[in-house]
């Protein structure tokens, strides 16, 4: 099991810094049509961490290590929904904690989000909505793969 969550980590490692580069070039190509002050400049991280930081290199090495954590705590917690004798109850609840208290500080620290309590309201019920979302999707794909294999084995042995 250790070397499946680590697996997953160092999977999930580069696609958290992939997706984290595709939402700064998504922020740039929106804050570049949006206001004329940005037009055509990529930014390569969010100008509050980038003062903390002293400059633009400290602030995307931060960044992409953070992007990193992102991504390897994504991967590594995947492996909570393959303990198949593990309610799905427990298996929601811990993967949602894991995910929450990885997320939100690195989202907090890196200035993802605005450092104001709206903002974190609005950054944590953002994030329920989405998990919740991605959750029902894999319910449902996971019942109807159960289904599946019941009528499988229903079809198979009715044949015997």
């Amino acid at each position: 099991m250790k070397k499946k969550v680590i697996k997953r980590c160092l999977f999930g490692a580069p696609i958290g810094l992939l997706i984290s580069h595709i939402i700064l070039l998504i922020t740039s190509i929106f804050l570049s049509v949006a206001t004329k002050k940005y037009e055509g400049d990529f930014l390569p991280a969010p100008w509050s961490l980038i003062e903390l930081c002293g400059s633009e290199l400290n602030a995307v090495i931060i960044q992409t290590i953070c992007s990193l954590i992102f991504g390897a705590a994504f991967g590594g917690a995947s492996v909570i929904w393959e303990i198949e004798n593990w309610s799905l109850l427990k298996q929601t609840v811990l993967h949602l904690i894991i995910i929450s208290v990885s997320s939100l500080p690195i989202a907090y620290c890196m200035y993802w989000i605005p450092h104001t309590i709206r903002g974190i309201v609005i950054y944590v019920s953002i994030f329920f909505i989405i998990y919740f979302f991605i959750w029902l999707v894999r319910y449902f794909a996971m019942k109807k793969k159960i289904r599946e294999i019941n009528e499988k084995v229903n079809a198979d042995f009715g044949n015997n």
